[in-house]
């Protein structure tokens, strides 16, 4: 007969001419040989896996696992229909089988591993199940398609998880609040900044965006250092909680050490007493439970009073730093105020000096071209005159109206004297006689008389200026070397 096995089976075929099974999709089933079909689609199977971590803790391992044969492996195939096949997939032998493997594989990796491990490295702990699971399915043809660990379940009596749950739920909430009060604090740190900077004028924006820059310099580092100050008791109180989470799986461990021991050494008692004991641990546990709650409510609110307390702190060295940071503004501008009034001072000077300096230059340039000027007049008026220094001199005080001003000056010495000159004679002189107005003619001799003052007064022409009257007025005569004396005729 002719036999096709349909997608998801297989025919194995054993009987004459066939050495062990044939395993094929179709094939002629010859007489004396007989065949079978089995499915090779993959099955889900559920199990709660109870183990026990390195700490002696147990828990539950809710695991689903999709397993199925290995199609892609010949050899693996043959495996299967040997080992397998003759059973039915649901079967409890075939569920047994494989629980089996399942459950003391994930016991002894969970024996190597602590608590924390095991609930912080899920993933890890998924792939290394996986894989040592694989390599005992591997023996029967099975292939682990898919393998899916639930959440970790306590057993009653022992609820580390719930415990460690609320434990994280605490630390998000501190943290949360922690993360509020900061909010609050920059809100309105930057709205009293932003209402700062609106009352600002144009005028003052260059400096205050400097002091501002050095503010956020300032507030960056602050937070900084109080971020890391954060972690810091952070970590501390991690490092506390872990170091007493360690104490107490020690005193646990010893507890459970001295359990053991009694129970052999006190196998053999009373049941009463055994469950008096029994009891006793009980409320002892529950009284570590209550002082583990107690813990952590008076952990949360010492550390909403420690934030509260270094906010109210931050807040008012902040009050602080913006009032030193007034005056010192302010002083600042005083500063400048007086810097610019000094430079406008000093260059209202300096302008000053400098139209000064200027009018001095020039006018000196003026005396100079004065000078050229008159020095080549000078030269020009010598050159015509031959050389004659006297006749240039007599030359400039003449055109100088010299003359006329000392016939000034002396005439008002005796303006307003009115001088009166009276003319006596006796009229015996020799050749005296009268005019024809009766005025005699000895007169004209006192008029000689006169003319007798002129060489006294050449003489003090001559002396003051140097000059020398007309020849026909008169002339300068050798003075007497022993008198002093120049004579005039």
């Amino acid at each position: 007969m002719y036999r096709v096995a349909s997608a998801s089976e297989y025919l194995v075929i054993t009987g004459i001419g066939i050495s062990d099974i044939k395993i094929a999709k179709k094939a002629w089933v010859l007489p004396g040989q007989s065949y079978a079909i089995f499915d090779v689609s993959p099955v889900n199977y559920t199990f709660e896996v109870q183990a026990m971590s390195a700490e002696k803790l147990p828990f539950i391992l809710p695991a689903v696992f999709t397993i199925g044969p290995r199609i892609d492996d010949s050899t693996s195939l043959l495996k299967y229909a040997k080992l397998i096949s003759p059973h039915d997939k649901l079967s409890n032998h075939v569920k047994e089988l494989v629980q089996g493997i399942i459950e003391g594989e994930t016991r002894v990796l969970a024996a190597s591993m602590t608590m924390e491990e095991i609930f912080r490295g899920t993933k890890e702990f998924k792939q290394e199940v996986f894989e040592t699971v694989q390599l005992e399915l591997n023996q029967f043809g099975l292939l682990i398609y898919n393998a899916n660990i639930k959440q970790l379940v306590d057993i009653p009596g022992h609820e580390y998880f719930s415990y460690l749950g609320q434990k994280t739920q605490m630390e998000a909430a501190n943290q949360a609040r922690v993360d509020v009060s900061e909010a609050k604090m920059k809100g309105e740190i930057g709205s009293k900044l932003r209402e700062g900077q609106t009352l600002q004028n144009s005028a003052k924006i260059d400096a205050e965006t400097k002091i501002i820059s050095t503010q956020r310099q300032g507030q960056g580092k602050k937070e900084e250092i109080k971020v890391k100050s954060e972690v810091k008791i952070f970590e501390n109180e991690r490092e506390a909680e872990i170091a007493e989470a360690n104490a107490q799986l020690a005193t646990k461990k010893a507890a459970w050490s001295r359990d053991a021991q009694m129970a052999e050494v006190e196998a053999r008692k009373a049941v009463a007493l055994r469950d008096a004991e029994l009891q006793k641990e009980v409320e002892s546990m529950n009284a570590q439970t209550q002082t583990e709650k107690l813990k952590a409510e008076f952990l949360s609110k010492a550390s909403v009073e420690y934030e509260t307390k270094v906010q109210e702190a931050n807040s008012e060295l902040y009050k602080k730093q913006k009032a030193a940071e007034a005056f010192l503004y302010e002083k600042q501008k005083q500063a400048e105020a007086q810097k610019a009034t000094a430079e406008a001072s000093f260059y209202s000077r300096q302008q000053s000096i400098d139209g000064e300096l200027y009018s001095k230059m020039k006018e000196a340039e003026g005396l100079k071209a004065m000078a050229d000027a008159q020095g080549y007049y000078l030269s020009t008026v010598l050159g015509a005159l031959g050389g004659n220094y006297v006749a240039m001199r007599d030359y400039l005080m003449i055109s100088g109206g010299m003359f006329q001003e000392i016939a000034k000056i002396n005439a008002q010495a005796v303006q307003g004297l009115q001088p009166k000159i009276s003319i006596w004679t006796s009229g015996n002189e020799s050749g005296g006689g009268t005019d024809a107005s009766g005025v005699g003619n000895n007169a004209m001799k006192e008029i000689a008389g006169v003319y007798k003052m002129l060489p006294p007064l050449f003489n003090t022409v001559h002396e003051q200026t140097g000059m020398v009257p007309p020849a026909w007025m008169g002339t300068l005569n050798e003075s007497s070397p022993s008198k002093g004396e120049k004579i005039w005729t």
